[in-house]
């Protein structure tokens, strides 16, 4: 079982649909640790309620510290909102999953989170856009995709209902999906 720690910096619904996901879909790895950049994250009384540790931290060697001292072997970003740094990022290299509410490369790096991402995507006039899971390598949304799933824009979206269905219909399945695959391979 591939110890994992699960990042996170607000609601918690990514982390939400991993936890639901834990011995269905993602059989290979198990929530060991959850870490917030935010003391005020829902996504922490989320991880209690199934009884997974929790800290608040942000600075990185703290973090190092901490996922040492868990045994964590494979790190989930599920809507955490701090960009990690090279040198942290090289030592866990293919190790660091996150989700990304659009297709990479469209609307993705700096400044492309949450709301905005939607916005974006709204403003040009795509058809479609989706979420991608993929490796964190030192480009924020730059590393190699694990998954991809597309999601239809209806005439009638605004920012919150496509982020809502971009999540229901893509992000939410594809998230334990990468989890799974990368633990399961991590295991061989």
């Amino acid at each position: 079982m591939v110890k994992t720690a699960v990042f996170v910096s607000g609601g918690g619904t990514n982390l939400q649909a991993i936890l639901d996901a834990q011995g269905s879909v993602i059989r290979s790895a198990e929530v060991s640790l959850v870490i917030s950049s935010r003391a005020d994250a829902y996504a922490l009384c989320r991880a209690e309620k199934y009884g997974v540790p929790t800290l608040v931290l942000r600075e990185e060697a703290e973090i190092e510290k901490a996922l040492e001292e868990h045994g964590i072997q494979l790190i989930v970003l599920a809507g955490y909102m701090r960009i990690l740094s090279a040198e942290f990022t090289a030592r866990w290299d293919r190790r660091i999953l996150n989700v990304h509410p659009s297709l990479i490369p469209s609307f993705c790096g700096k400044g492309m989170y949450g709301l905005h991402v939607h916005e974006a995507a709204l403003a040009k006039g795509v058809k479609v856009t989706g979420a991608t899971v993929h490796f964190v390598n030192e480009v924020p949304d730059g590393g190699e995709i694990v998954y991809q799933k597309a999601v239809d824009v209806l005439p009638e979206d605004t920012p919150e209902t496509l982020q809502r269905r971009v999540m229901e219909e893509a992000e939410w399945i594809l998230l334990p999906r990468a989890i799974e695959k990368v633990a399961k391979e991590m295991e061989q």
